[in-house]
């Protein structure tokens, strides 16, 4: 978050002014003036083509090849009427995203071109007199593939660039459907970002911090969807593994992150969890959601806790346990399971410190 932008904010909260009600007005744009923003969620790297090149293509009188080099288009993806290649690294992550995406734009495309478009994209003017994309990049794109890139079609423009734009992206990316999970994760960061700026602004000038409600509000999701986001955004294992191709629906990862949480928390009789212990949640539920195991996986700790007294450490320390008459089954113990031998350290101390009376 820019210093800016957290002045701006503060500026707009120390005036009492409203943070999302922004003039705009409809206008008809040639597509060529628009500019995607690379920090979007939807955004993919992209470049467009002449209509000339474009028929070309599709009339195969340029090759993949010729067209990639013309553009220097190597790792990006080329968008042009009725025509889109996908010239990034064969076979990597990036490249079955594009593949995925490209399927959604054309099948849009195809239906802008025989019906008329619903929701317009928005866009915000920049200083050297082009358009930024705010909301509505596969929409865009699909415009490009039904129409070519010298096309004029209408968008939703607004005045200024919305202050809390992140927030304005995440209202849209939230509610739509077809947005992959890792979008829409990379999404709420973002619009966190904003609220977190917005909520450090009103404390310095006197009011209270916004409340979970107050934040799902201004987000435009429901309590239950917020602490979805909140839970799968703790750790970035969760979003790695959704950026590689996880499907799961956010309701079952949830519950699998609860749990694992749960799980150390209990094992290792803490309630608050450092960073340390944040790292290693985090590659237990990668292993889980991915289906592997650790190759280098360690050695879980021996403990000895809750020692209540000098002379029970001295009981430990300098007599043979073993000979005590605690109640206690040597011959049970299973010493190559560290959970089975921190459980038996602690009814070893509690048997020695009640022996003591202590």
């Amino acid at each position: 978050m820019t210093d800016k932008l957290d002045q701006l904010i503060l500026a707009n909260v120390n005036n009492k002014e409203l943070l999302h009600t922004e003039s705009y007005e409809y206008k008809s744009l040639f597509l060529s003036t628009i500019i995607p923003d690379e920090s979007n969620a939807r955004f993919m790297p992209c470049i467009f083509i002449e209509d000339e090149h474009a028929k070309q293509f599709i009339t195969r009188s340029i090759s993949k090849h010729q067209l990639s080099k013309l553009y220097n288009a190597e790792n990006h993806v080329l968008i042009g009427k009725s025509c889109i290649i996908n010239c990034l690294k064969y076979g990597t992550n990036e490249w079955k995203k594009a593949n995925a995406t490209i399927e959604s734009i054309v099948e849009l495309g195809e239906n802008i071109a025989v019906s008329e478009m619903i929701q317009a994209p928005t866009v915000f003017p920049t200083d050297d007199g082009n358009y930024q994309i705010l909301t509505g990049h596969r929409r865009f794109f699909a415009l490009v593939f039904a129409y070519g890139f010298g096309h004029v079609a209408q968008f939703k423009v607004y005045d200024n660039k919305p202050l809390l734009s992140k927030v304005k992206q995440f209202q849209e990316n939230a509610s739509r459907e077809d947005l992959p999970q890792y979008g829409k994760l990379q999404a709420f960061l973002s619009a966190m970002m904003e609220i977190d700026a917005l909520d450090q602004a009103r404390l310095k000038v006197g009011d209270k911090k916004l409340t979970v409600k107050d934040k799902a509000k201004n987000l435009g999701i429901s309590m239950g969807a917020f602490d979805n986001y909140n839970v799968l955004t703790r750790y970035p294992e969760v979003i790695n593994t959704y950026e590689k191709g996880l499907s799961n629906s956010f309701i079952s990862t949830k519950k699998i992150v609860l749990s694992i949480e749960n799980d150390y928390k209990s094992q290792h009789d803490k309630k608050l969890l450092n960073l340390t212990d944040r790292k290693r949640i985090g590659e237990l539920i990668e292993q889980k959601l991915t289906g592997t195991t650790s190759t280098a996986k360690k050695a879980s700790a021996l403990s000895i806790k809750n020692i209540s007294s000098a002379s029970v450490l001295q009981t430990l320390l300098f007599k043979d346990v073993s000979k005590l008459d605690l109640n206690i089954n040597w011959q049970e113990i299973d010493w190559n399971n560290t959970q089975d031998v921190n459980s038996l350290m602690a009814k070893l101390v509690t048997a020695i410190a009640e022996q003591e009376g202590h």
